[in-house]
């Protein structure tokens, strides 16, 4: 199971973090990390970690939103800076688990103009 918390609405500039928790895997982790969905849009890459710590970005984001990975409780935070309107999308968590992609419920983030 994976619990996404933190989304909400913002002005432009401003900044949110997200936190998203994992729990009842049976096996270690290894990706782990943030996708988005606009509407009308798929569902694309924000950023990713590995279990040894190596990071991956979107482009659209890269400067603006960092990533970081807790193992120990199995959890991965984004935090996000400088947001810009054309962030605006539902937020998903992801986990690799042996292969296999889990995805959180997703939180909703509002960028307004």
């Amino acid at each position: 199971q994976l619990v996404e918390s933190g989304g909400g609405l913002v002005q432009s500039g401003e900044s949110l973090r997200l936190s998203c928790t994992a729990s009842g895997f049976l096996f270690e982790i290894n990706r782990m990390g943030w996708y988005r969905q606009a509407p009308g849009k798929r569902r694309e890459l924000v950023a990713i970690t590995t279990r040894d710590g190596k990071s991956d970005y979107a482009d659209s984001v890269k400067a603006r939103f960092t990533i970081s990975r807790d193992n120990t409780v199995m959890r991965v935070d984004l935090q996000m800076t400088s947001l810009k309107p054309e962030d605006t999308a539902v937020y998903y968590c992801f986990a690799e688990e042996s292969g296999t992609a889990n995805w959180g419920q997703g939180t909703q983030v509002t960028v307004s103009s």
